[in-house]
């Protein structure tokens, strides 16, 4: 019996190394880097929103609490590239106006905010980009206020013929953050299609009526919204931050969202968050998560 038993685990053993290598297909799909290389966009929304007389706030005042966001979204960007093997970098971050400030100073401190990574980053690189957005954005910031020169929010211009060039990179997962109360207005882009119009104002809202809790139910009825400025967004994902309706309507910030959300489904927007104005602690989770992979 003894004997019978080691013929048998002798016949196994021989019989699994003779297995041939499973081989591995040279045509196989390589995995999708795409993922790992980031291409964030930041637009700001310099109306009179941010005017501290206009519109001031106790607990934090709402320019401060744009440069905290910032401050959030640079800091997940670079916990990304820290991440990655320097030979793997390709990832890059902007701020962006909509229409750009007529004060030169201003537009040179976009540029400075303008940043790439490569295989020839170092360590340098990564300490001057903390150091510039802890400072430049408030400058932007400060000057706006101090000039009352207050630009408008053209971001629907900005979606119909910017948003392509700016903040769409192949092989790169790009994001864009909005910094905005919500509302959307600009002399030079005000225009209607039926009941569709490229703009939204406190004044819009109550015209319309949309000031209870049937206002999902109007809008749809009565084909409301914003026009549509593009169309197959796919490769784009959008985060607004700061919606902040004018108090008198319990149902303004829905209202706001809802067109937001309803125009992002238009242009085939696929993932997009619409976040109400909050403390920068509260806020800085869903800033960094945005950016997970």
């Amino acid at each position: 019996m003894k004997k019978i038993f080691y013929v048998i685990i002798a016949s196994v053993f021989f019989i699994q190394c003779g297995k041939p290598k499973e081989k591995t297909s040279e045509n196989s799909t390589p995995p999708d880097n795409s993922a790992k290389n980031l291409n964030v966009s930041i637009l700001i929304d310099l109306s009179d929103r941010i005017d501290p007389e206009k519109n001031p706030n106790p607990t934090m005042e709402y320019f401060q609490r744009d440069t905290e966001y910032i401050k959030s979204i640079e800091k997940g960007f670079l916990d990304h590239i820290k991440s990655k093997k320097v030979i793997q970098l390709n990832d890059q971050m902007q701020v962006f106006f909509n229409p750009e400030p007529l004060d030169p100073k201003m537009n040179e401190l976009t540029k400075e905010l303008k940043v790439s990574f490569d295989k020839n980053t170092t360590k340098e690189n990564i300490s001057l980009v903390e150091k510039k957005y802890s400072q430049l954005p408030l400058a932007i910031y400060q000057s706006a206020i101090k000039d009352k020169k207050y630009v408008g929010s053209d971001i629907w211009e900005f979606f119909k013929n910017k948003v392509n060039d700016y903040c769409i990179k192949d092989n790169h997962r790009n994001i864009l953050y909005i910094l905005t109360d919500g509302y959307m207005y600009h002399k030079d882009s005000r225009f209607s299609e039926g009941k569709k119009t490229s703009y939204l104002t406190p004044e819009l809202i109550k015209s319309l009526n949309l000031n209870s809790s049937g206002f999902k139910s109007a809008i749809k009825d009565k084909n409301l919204g914003f026009v549509k400025a593009n169309e197959n967004l796919e490769d784009l994902e959008v985060i607004v931050l700061g919606i902040n309706p004018v108090k008198g309507n319990p149902f303004e910030a829905d209202v706001i969202k809802e067109y937001w959300e309803n125009w992002f489904k238009e242009m085939k927007i696929k993932k997009y968050q619409i976040k109400s104005a909050d403390l920068p602690s509260n806020l800085e989770p869903v800033i960094l998560k945005a950016m997970m992979p």
